[in-house]
């Protein structure tokens, strides 16, 4: 009987340390440590629905952190604490509403960036009538709501980097919907020009077995290809501003089966990320000028055929990821993947050495679960250049 009780007890205390020390320290550890006042200016206007999932990971992030809101002292707030489009209950018949700086005066916009440490364009894409209601004809473009760059926006990250702040965009901030003026403005602000193509990985290409495909995808290539699509097995879909879609087969094409993010391990910026990550969702394909420092690129390996292939659409061997140029005390990042978007629930950021943990549990390796690409490359990307920033600022 006292064996017994001697067993349950250790399993009681077991859980005991599992189950409420353990955290109990861990939230210690992350309370104690000190806050860090910075002013963090998000845009994301690709916000359909309340799970901010365009931006989700980034505050995530900023929690982990402790970066706190000088007007507020506060946490930075996910449903409150960013600029973009706010989705409402419909109850008033409405989708939702915009809180962005369009109507800003020159002077306005100075102050703003001013006041600002970092500056995050997250996605600008914006929300579209398909995301809050069924259309009959998925082949067609839906009507935008809201979405692209406006001049001020462009005209905050000139301003940011004349007075040397940090400033990050993200896959899709200077593609369609922007209009091509206000691209090149921006392309000419930040140095980085986009190629006009974005790309995407698919574990399936057969019609009949990945359901999933986009119906606009196969009805374009169709028209472009003699309505034939021969296509099976994993493949790199390539799709060109102009509607052009070139279709990548594995082994054929390109041998890495999913494209590599590759970070060399000494990099010049000493990022500590890993060398190599699969990444299967998309990313848009830019040049970058020289100035800028290479924190990781994008490898699909391709094979002599595939090498041909790129060339004829005017693509280099290698595609940036993630690049950066100094500017003085901040930086200009620029992060050439969809890798804010969290479609996970990444529960409490309070917990010091939480990603730590995670990133034992989930391998990076495995594509299919978003989780292990944001814990091993996208949280310790994002913490290592805020934390940069507010070192520099």
């Amino acid at each position: 009987m006292k064996e017994e009780l001697k067993l349950y007890f250790r399993r009681i205390s077991f859980l005991f340390l599992l189950l409420v020390v353990f955290p109990g320290l861990s939230f210690g550890v992350w309370w104690l440590k000190a806050d860090k006042k910075a002013s963090i200016l998000i845009l994301d206007k690709t916000v359909p629905n309340k799970d901010f999932r365009e931006h989700l990971g980034i505050f995530w992030a900023m929690e982990y952190e402790k970066f706190v809101n000088p007007e507020t002292d506060e946490l930075y707030k996910l449903d409150q604490d960013y600029f973009g489009y706010f989705p409402s209950d419909q109850e008033d018949g409405k989708y939702g509403f915009v809180k962005d700086f369009s109507d800003y005066s020159e002077s306005e916009l100075d102050q703003l960036a001013e006041s600002s440490d970092i500056i995050y364009y997250a996605d600008t894409y914006g929300v579209y009538r398909n995301d809050f209601e069924n259309e009959e004809d998925a082949d067609e473009p839906s009507k935008k709501i809201y979405g692209g760059l406006n001049s001020n926006e462009v005209r905050l990250i000139e301003l940011a980097q004349e007075k040397e702040k940090t400033v990050l965009l993200e896959y899709n901030s200077m593609a369609s919907p922007t209009a091509k003026g206000l691209r090149s403005q921006m392309e000419n602000s930040i140095g980085v020009r986009w190629t006009g193509w974005v790309a995407r990985y698919f574990d399936e290409l057969d019609t009949a077995i990945n359901k999933g495909l986009p119906d606009w995808l196969i009805s374009n290539y169709l028209d472009q290809h003699e309505q034939s699509w021969p296509h099976q097995g994993p493949g790199l879909v390539f799709v060109n501003e102009s509607g052009q879609i070139e279709i990548f087969e594995d082994q054929k094409d390109y041998q890495n089966t999913i494209p590599y993010i590759r970070t060399p391990g000494r990099n010049k910026a000493n990022f500590r990320l890993p060398e190599i990550v699969p990444y299967p969702d998309w990313f848009d394909v830019v040049l970058v000028q020289r100035e800028f420092q290479v924190i990781s690129y994008y490898d699909i390996e391709p094979t002599n055929e595939g090498l041909e292939r790129l060339r004829a659409m005017g693509l280099p061997r290698f595609f940036p990821a993630v690049v950066f140029r100094p500017n003085g005390k901040g930086r200009s990042y620029y992060i050439a993947g969809d890798f804010a978007d969290a479609k996970l629930n990444l529960g409490s950021a309070k917990f010091a050495g939480l990603p730590t943990l995670w990133r034992g549990f989930y391998s990076v390796a495995n594509h299919r679960d978003r989780h292990g690409f944001f814990w091993n490359y996208y949280q310790p990307l994002i913490s290592q250049i805020f934390s940069e920033a507010h070192r520099s600022k």
